[in-house]
């Protein structure tokens, strides 16, 4: 049995990659942290029942724990030291915050308008995911989760840049996302008076934080605008592309088909079939459709779920390979 540990144990991310480890046949529990609740058991704290004791960060020691998932805010100052406190004890750590998926510290710093906090610690992380970086992900002693809006950007794209079938390096991704992916610290733009029976854009342009790593993995120039949801879980991307003239729904079934057929977590519906929300909440899944809308245009939708594939799902899967275990262990399939 591993043993690991969380810091960050009741937010929606935590919460939700506990329900996953307590299935999980090749860990147990070393710690879970959290700042409020501390000292409480999380079954007093959130609907799961669990005598789980709760503990404050300065109570950790990660002696002897194998891997620590770090599940704390983008920007969190005592995320540095907890990560560097973890590898120094020898355990492995999974980052749920975009702190070290930018490789490049120089487009760190254009990109976010500082220094990174911890160069030393982005020269030796892996962006975390597994169907591009997998082998680098075994090998890892840090790991990037990745972002959940990128997810839907990155492995629909990814395919088309590897068979250079685009004739445009400027894509548009357009996102939708429920209001569990703002975290679950109070903000009035979460509220159920501002999201019900509404839909509204945000960040729109440049400014949002996921870009830089949608760039970064895809090698294009994306235009980008997320759009809020009045529903809890789910993110639903709409891609606009353009191709090459011979390129057709032929084309890009076979290529989707040549990058995914053997990923457990991808799938690829047939040409014209666009996913759904509904495809992949509460799952581990990533769905992803096409359609040709004229000669030279299509369209790529893809769904996943945040908080598992987009979050803690996801951290589970590069947790197996990190470790050592079957990539799919914990995760129903």
């Amino acid at each position: 049995m591993a043993r690991v540990g969380i810091y960050g144990a009741t937010g929606y991310t935590g919460i939700e990659l506990l329900k996953l480890l307590f299935r999980h046949p090749e860990v147990e529990i070393a710690f879970a942290t959290a700042r409020s609740a501390a000292g409480q058991r999380l079954s007093e704290v959130f609907p799961i029942v669990s005598d789980l004791r709760l503990v404050a960060v300065e109570e950790v020691d990660p002696t002897g724990v194998d891997l620590v998932f770090t599940c704390l805010p983008h920007n969190t100052p005592e995320l540095i030291p907890i990560v560097q406190r973890s590898l120094a004890a020898g355990a492995k750590v999974i980052d749920f915050s975009d702190t070290f998926r930018i490789t490049d510290p120089n487009t760190f710093t254009a990109r976010r308008g500082k220094l990174h906090p911890a160069p030393e610690l982005l020269a030796i992380a892996v962006y975390g995911l597994p169907e591009l970086h997998r082998e680098r992900i075994r090998q890892g002693r840090l790991v990037a989760n990745t972002g959940c809006y990128p997810l839907t950007a990155i492995l629909p794209l990814v395919p088309l840049v590897r068979a250079n079938l685009l004739a445009d390096p400027t894509v548009i991704v357009d996102s939708k996302s429920g209001v569990s992916g703002a975290g679950r610290s109070l903000s009035l733009k979460t509220h159920f008076g501002e999201t019900h029976e509404t839909f509204s854009a945000y960040n729109v342009g440049r400014v949002h934080r996921h870009l830089a790593e949608m760039e970064q993995e895809t090698g294009l120039h994306i235009i980008f605008a997320p759009h809020l949801l009045p529903v809890f879980r789910g993110i639903l991307s709409t891609i606009y592309v353009n191709l090459k003239p011979d390129v057709d729904d032929m084309t890009l079934a076979a290529v989707y088909a040549d990058a995914y057929s053997t990923e457990p977590f991808v799938h690829v519906l047939p040409a014209g079939r666009l996913p759904e929300l509904r495809h992949v909440q509460h799952t581990n899944h990533v769905v992803i459709g096409h359609q040709m809308v004229e000669p030279g245009r299509a369209i790529v939708v893809a769904v996943v779920d945040n908080l598992v594939k987009g979050a803690s799902g996801q951290a589970v899967q590069n947790m197996n390979l990190m470790l050592g275990f079957p990539e799919t262990t914990g995760l129903p399939l």
